[in-house]
């Protein structure tokens, strides 16, 4: 440590400090200038306590690096805080779910929309989506939008496909559904389908977006989440997303680091913008850096929309999903942003939608050739055996959910064969080969809880104890690091960030429970206690020791 401060701004010891993966288990951290200044045991920690360090004792607490989710929708979860929440959590009744909508109604002037999101129609105790007519019945006086947790389907009332200009003469759109029954609107939308609605709805404000922000990373620290990938800037209100996410950083309102993903789908994209901004990959600060590229090539398996190369169970030969762009559009779209530089973070979730993806992927990078630049498929959840190896040639990273086995696992077994679901989210293959698969929730798809997440990769159980696939089960040290370093990775960033390590970021998270001894159960109840960003504390539990 020759030319180190001598004394620490702040040390935390008597832990169980978890510096990362094949590091040692130490049981002190100094912290200094927003780094990392030192590990190691207390009475080698003790020299850099001065009068002025502030000195945290973890009474034997797990202090890990801060973790990182790889994809989640920041500004879509702070906002839906303030939606009607019809989560099933919160109402698994289709009653429940249409009383929340007519309470948020009465508080509302006629005509203004009522916005929901979170339903799961396989859990509403009816197990089907609403119909436009009960939405109707349950706010006459009101457009209503509420969204399936998956974020890929949707229902609207009379009243919204009324002002979206959608009609039962409406076709549906290429990658998309506009659903009909005996030739009458259902309401429900799907993919493409739902953007002449998204098109219409209330533009929200800067500033109303930088309170998302706020509300959203606020949580996130209280669940010991320092890092976040946003997974989608403008997916909803356009450039306005990317200004907010200025503003709250030129005023000091971003509450933890964001690697914000550019939104550059085919009827939603901000990259003129970006590009006239000089916006490049890479780009920004070590609070906000600009990420890849968003591209939709399909839907999501809960709602039978993913593109699979075989048909989904219960369904004829030809339900295999939708794909939302054909080839020539994919590879120029994907070619032209890997010439300038791009990198891309394509949602691909069937293995029909992987092959076009990489596919793309071959092609730009035969053109440009680029070993690091590290694009990526988000969820990549249904891919085969000889995709992988394609991945592998490439280094394209799987950005996965290892949560969706859990909240969505026995769901899947009813739509696809056992031994595809099994097959599926494939973290330990991915490992073996190199791949560095990152840990994520897609929040708000699902709960942003790391706990979930953690717990399906060390045990693959499902919420209702279901395993599945148990030779992808990973060790608790091998989850922590696909939540820590590996999300560091797919961002570029694992040399500043992810290990607790003299040099990089003092990001720390500090739980109640540790989580490398306990119980697989007690996983699911742990609480973090404590989160730091750059040496600094910004989130503390009340109660907490």
């Amino acid at each position: 440590m020759t030319g180190a401060p001598v004394q620490a701004e702040t040390v935390l010891k008597n832990g169980k400090v978890w510096c990362g993966l094949g590091l040692p288990v130490v049981s002190a951290v100094a912290l200094w200038g927003g780094r990392v200044l030192a590990t190691g045991s207390d009475a080698e920690l003790a020299p850099l306590i001065g009068p002025d360090t502030e000195v945290i004792d973890l009474n034997g607490r797990l202090a890990t690096p801060g973790l990182n989710d790889a994809h989640m929708h920041l500004i879509p979860y702070g906002t839906a805080m303030a939606e009607v929440d019809l989560r099933p959590v919160t109402v698994p009744t289709l009653a429940g779910l249409l009383a929340s909508l007519s309470d948020r109604s009465a508080s509302l002037p006629k005509g203004d929309w009522v916005i929901g999101r979170g339903y799961d129609h396989f859990k509403l105790d009816v197990g089907r989506h609403p119909f436009r007519e009960e939405l109707d019945e349950a706010c006459p006086d009101h457009p209503v939008y509420i969204v399936r947790t998956d974020g890929h389907l949707a229902v609207a009332n009379s009243l919204a496909l009324k002002i979206a200009g959608i009609t039962e003469d409406t076709p549906s759109p290429q990658g998309g559904l506009i659903e009909k029954q005996n030739g009458r609107l259902t309401g429900l939308l799907a993919e493409t389908g739902r953007e002449p609605v998204m098109q219409v709805l209330p533009e929200n404000s800067v500033e109303t977006l930088v309170q998302s922000i706020e509300r959203g990373g606020a949580d996130l620290l209280s669940r010991g989440i320092t890092s976040c990938m946003e997974a989608a800037v403008g997916i909803r209100d356009g450039w306005t997303e990317m200004l907010a996410y200025q503003k709250a950083h030129r005023e000091g309102r971003l509450p933890l680091r964001v690697y914000g993903v550019l939104m550059g789908d085919k009827g939603r994209t901000i990259m003129e913008q970006a590009g006239a901004a000089g916006m490049v990959s890479g780009g920004g600060d070590d609070m906000f850096r600009i990420g890849p590229v968003k591209i939709f090539t399909d839907g999501s398996a809960g709602g039978r929309t993913a593109a699979m190369t075989k048909p989904y169970l219960g369904g004829d030969e030809d339900d295999l999903g939708l794909l939302c762009l054909d080839d020539d559009e994919l590879n120029a779209m994907v070619a032209d942003g890997h010439r300038k530089g791009y990198r891309f973070a394509i949602h691909a979730i069937g293995d029909a939608a992987i092959e076009k993806v990489l596919n793309a992927f071959e092609l730009a990078l035969a053109e440009v050739p680029d070993p690091d630049r590290r694009h990526r498929i988000e969820h990549c959840g249904w891919l085969r055996p000889d995709q992988m190896e394609r991945m592998k040639a490439m280094h394209v990273l799987p950005a996965s959910q290892p949560a969706f086995l859990y909240y969505f696992g026995d769901l899947y077994l009813t739509l696809i064969e056992k031994e595809r679901v099994e097959a599926s989210h494939p973290m330990r293959t991915w490992i073996d080969a190199g791949l560095h698969p990152s840990a994520s929730t897609d929040c708000p798809v699902v709960e942003i809880d790391p706990f979930a997440n953690l717990y399906t990769m060390v045990t693959r159980k499902t919420e209702n104890g279901t395993q599945i696939g148990t030779e992808h089960i990973l060790t608790m040290e091998e989850a922590l690091n696909a939540y820590t370093y590996e999300s560091a990775y797919a961002s570029h960033e694992e040399k500043i960030k992810g290990r607790l390590v003299p040099g990089q970021l003092g990001d720390v998270a500090v739980f109640d429970t540790d989580l490398l001894t306990c119980t697989v159960e007690d996983i699911l109840t742990t609480r973090c206690d404590m989160a730091l960003l750059g040496g600094r504390v910004v989130y503390q539990r009340d109660g907490a020791a």
